[in-house]
């Protein structure tokens, strides 16, 4: 999952950094509150950790601009401020959630993969389709109870499927998603890793299908 987090507080940046890239997600840290808007509104992004205390814009004029420009990332907002007032403007505003600092990082990671599976429509960490298991909060998945070796982006790209319920996600969507606009993706990348995922799924009574001109859709096989 690609995560920007809007933090100018370099310890605390580096510390939540290290947390969920250990977890498995690429973190996108940015300092500025002029750069957080630019990017939030740009989208790319699959979460937004979001500081309130930042220079230039802050943290509610961020939030802001974001709901305001149509988009649904989910916000998990950090504040060192405990006044209901600000709690409440943080939610009114469009956050989905907020954590006061100091918070454990344990707790934070808890909140993220939380707020995933809330975005992803799924109330349990555990999807299901066909004899295919993907665990959202292990970042695993199996078939029939046999493990399937995925790298990042191949569980992103799976986990993408199964939340989209039986509907085609097309290549540019799926580009975005998994490589944002400024990284180096590419629809051939998109091919390949849809290409590995269907060779790990070989044996499994699920499979991904491409319908033309629409894009892929992950589906329990035909009887």
């Amino acid at each position: 999952m690609r995560i920007l987090l809007l933090e100018d507080t370099i310890d605390i940046a580096e510390a939540v950094a290290t947390k969920l890239g250990r977890d498995g997600h690429a973190v996108h840290h940015v300092a500025d509150g002029y750069e957080g808007e630019d990017l939030v509104i740009a989208g790319g992004h699959d979460l937004i950790v979001l500081d309130i205390n930042l220079p230039g814009r802050d943290g509610f004029q961020i939030l802001k601009a974001l709901r305001a420009s149509g988009s649904g990332t989910p916000v998990l907002v950090m504040t060192a401020r405990s006044q209901i007032d600000d709690k409440v403007s943080i939610l009114d505003l469009g956050a989905d959630d907020h954590i006061v600092k100091p918070f454990d990082l344990d707790e934070l990671a808890a909140r993220v993969r939380a707020l995933m599976r809330r975005h992803l429509g799924a109330s349990a960490s555990i999807v299901s389709v066909g004899d295919l298991v993907i665990d959202l909060s292990r970042r695993a998945a199996t078939v029939n109870g046999v493990p399937l070796e995925l790298g990042r982006r191949e569980f992103e790209l799976l986990q993408a499927l199964s939340a989209s319920k039986g509907k085609p996600i097309n290549k540019e969507h799926m580009t975005t998603a998994l490589f944002g606009y400024d990284d180096v993706g590419s629809l051939n990348a998109i091919e390949l890793l849809v290409s590995r995922l269907r060779r790990k799924l070989d044996g499994s009574n699920v499979e991904i299908v491409t319908q033309r001109g629409v894009g892929y859709l992950l589906r329990e096989k035909p009887l």
